[in-house]
């Protein structure tokens, strides 16, 4: 566990092999519950190798000065990434319409 917020990673190494690599963050919020979007690579015993991009969103909430994992989402797939990214535009668009129709 983590006391500070930008210590916190997923780099998971098991017998002496990064199992999952850590290849990027965003935080997306601060505070007592704390958000961030990884970007990583799964080891692949079989292809001695990492495989294809990953991403994860987790929630973190500091107790007794130490962030401990919550709950996290794993996107699955670079298409699946693309649908969020589509979606979440596609509605904070509409959202900014509705927001300057009602001025």
């Amino acid at each position: 566990m983590a006391s500070n917020i930008n210590d916190i990673t997923i780099n998971y190494e098991q017998d002496g092999v990064l199992m999952v690599k850590e290849l990027d963050k965003v935080i997306l919020s601060k505070g007592a519950w704390t958000t961030i979007i990884f970007k990583y690579q799964q080891w692949e015993p079989k292809k001695e190798g990492y495989g294809p991009n990953r991403f994860t969103i987790r929630r973190y909430r500091k107790m007794n000065n130490e962030y401990s994992q919550q709950s996290k989402f794993n996107i699955s797939s670079n298409d699946q990434a693309i649908k969020i990214i589509d979606a979440l535009k596609e509605w904070t668009q509409e959202s900014e319409e509705e927001e300057d129709a009602v001025v």
